[in-house]
This record gives C-alpha cells, sequence and structure tokens, in this order.
C-alpha cells in the first residue's frame, strides 16, 4: 500500500507548516495552535534549521502539577474549541518561552524518503508528525493522518476493497497485500 515505489514523504507532506521559534511565547504557540487547529510543530531557528518540536503533551506539562482544569483547557485546545481565558491569563503570567517546554531536537526525513519508511520511523519512536527537511531546512511535515489519507486514496482506487472488520491499520495492511499478492497479474 505504502509502497517505496509509490509514495514519499515528498508526495504526502504539508507545505504550509505553522512553526514557532524557540523565544516565542507560549502564548504565541497555543493561539497559532488552536487557531491552525494542530497538535504539534516545529521549532525553528532564525535560519530555517529545526531546533525541536512542540506538542500538546509539551504543553500538559509546562507548569509541573498542572490542574485538572489547565488539562481540560487543553483538551479544548486539541479539539478546537475556544480557549478560556483564565488559561491564556495564567499562560501570560507566566511569560514562559517555547524554549522552556518544546522537546529538543527531532527526528526528521528528507522528501525522498519512502513513506513505509516515515510509517516505520513514526511507530518506533512513537510520534505523531515528522519535519520533512532538504538541505537541512523545513520544506514540510508529515503527520500520521497524512499518511492515513494516502492510505484511504489507495484503497478507494483498488478494484477490491479490502475487509477490514477490525484489528490495526497494520493488520488491514496485511490483509490487503496478502489479497493482492493472490490476484491474478492483471486484475
Amino acid at each position: 500500500m505504502l509502497d517505496e515505489a509509490t509514495f514519499t514523504a515528498g508526495d504526502l507532506m504539508t507545505r504550509d507548516v505553522a512553526v514557532v521559534h524557540p523565544d516565542s511565547s507560549l502564548l504565541e504557540a497555543v493561539k497559532l495552535m488552536a487557531q491552525r487547529r494542530i497538535s504539534g510543530m516545529p521549532v525553528v531557528d532564525e535560519n530555517g534549521g529545526i531546533v525541536g518540536m512542540l506538542s500538546e503533551g509539551d504543553l500538559l506539562r509546562w507548569h509541573e502539577g498542572y490542574t485538572e482544569r489547565q488539562a481540560r483547557w487543553l483538551d479544548m485546545l486539541a479539539e478546537g474549541t475556544d480557549l478560556a481565558p483564565s488559561f491564556l491569563e495564567r499562560i501570560k503570567e507566566q511569560h514562559r518561552k517555547v524554549r522552556s517546554v518544546m522537546a529538543v531536537g527531532a527526528i526528521s526525513v528528507t522528501e525522498d524518503t519512502a513513506a513505509r519508511a516515515v510509517a516505520h520511523l513514526m511507530h518506533t519512536r512513537h510520534v505523531k508528525r515528522v519535519p520533512v527537511v532538504r538541505d537541512g531546512k523545513l520544506v514540510g511535515i508529515l503527520a500520521r493522518s497524512d499518511l492515513v489519507r494516502a492510505l484511504a486514496r489507495h484503497l478507494g482506487e483498488t478494484p477490491r476493497e479490502p475487509k477490514v472488520s477490525g484489528g490495526t491499520v497494520n493488520e488491514a495492511l496485511r490483509r490487503a497485500r496478502e489479497e493482492r499478492d493472490r490476484s491474478p497479474p492483471g486484475s
């Protein structure tokens, strides 16, 4: 399905990537994430080089001992709902910078990296998104949802829909591959 010859990171990536700088305020970052309805984004330096990633998980940990109320606010952020004013005020009061909560460093791939390799990387490294770089500069981002959309498009083009009655995406892919291998050539 996500064969090396079929899809690459460059084929599937989102090119209009929301980014934030390490010295940006958390308030700016949270507003951008809510506005763009994204759950994470690359942190880049002034030259466009990736220095880290900022995710919802990082925001959940932005203050030791965050309250249940703060957790609900971040859930609202993830759902694209308006943020509670008191949450935004709390962030303003903290004067925290993105660098204080971001994950330093980031796994990245190039545009010609096979989609299957990216999926494997996401699975083994437990990441939801991978920046795509060219000459060390960010050119896109590939999220798990991009891989799922590509898979859905590909499955829609196949003559017979694989039977998926449950299980994981990997199991569905394996069953579809087995069914394809059993089909006579040209059918």
